[in-house]
C-alpha cells in the first residue's frame, strides 16, 4: 500500500469480454481505445475491475457483467503497436482469479452509480473511479480470492 498522500485508488475500466480477455493473457489494462491519458491515472497497487458491456467489439451480445479484476504493477505507461495504424497505450497488470459477475443485482447497492434507472451512464467515459467500498463489494461478489492478492484487498 502507499501512504496517505498516495493512497491507492480503484477503478472501474469499460472493454468487451474479448479485449479484456486479451488483456488478462497479456496482464495489461488498456483503457478508451488504448489512449494515453485515461491509463496515465493508474498508479502501482491501484485496484482495477473489468466491466464488458458486450462480449465482443463492436457487436457481439449484450453481457453487462464485471470480467476481471487485478492491481495495476508499476503504473509505467508504454505503448505498442499492434497494426501500424494502431498503437494502444497500456500498463502493466496483475489479475486474480474471480468469477465472471453481472452487474443488475448490484446496481442499487454500488454509490458509484447516482442514478439506478439510467446506471449505465456511470460507464460512459471508458473508465470511472469507484470508493474502497464499492469496489471491495464487487470483488466479494467476483468470489476474488484475497488470500492469493491481498494487494486488493481495500484497506
Amino acid at each position: 500500500m502507499r501512504t496517505m498522500a498516495g493512497a491507492c485508488r480503484f477503478w472501474i475500466g469499460v472493454a468487451s469480454r474479448d479485449h479484456v480477455d486479451l488483456g488478462v493473457k497479456g496482464h495489461f489494462v488498456q483503457l478508451n481505445h488504448g489512449q494515453q491519458a485515461a491509463v496515465r491515472r493508474l498508479k502501482a497497487g491501484d485496484g482495477v475491475i473489468m466491466y464488458s458491456p458486450r462480449t465482443a467489439y463492436p457487436d457481439g451480445e449484450r453481457l453487462q457483467a464485471f470480467t476481471a479484476i487485478g492491481t495495476v504493477v508499476t503504473g509505467d505507461v508504454y505503448q505498442v503497436e499492434v497494426t501500424p495504424a494502431f498503437k494502444p497505450h497500456r500498463v502493466d497488470c496483475h489479475f486474480a482469479p474471480s468469477k465472471e459477475t453481472p452487474i443488475k443485482p448490484l446496481v442499487e447497492h454500488l454509490s458509484f452509480i447516482k442514478n439506478k434507472s439510467h446506471w449505465g451512464s456511470a460507464f460512459r467515459f471508458g473508465h470511472v473511479e469507484v470508493p474502497a467500498s464499492d469496489f471491495a463489494l464487487i470483488a466479494e461478489r467476483m468470489e476474488l480470492r484475497v488470500a492469493e492478492t491481498s494487494s486488493l484487498s481495500p484497506k
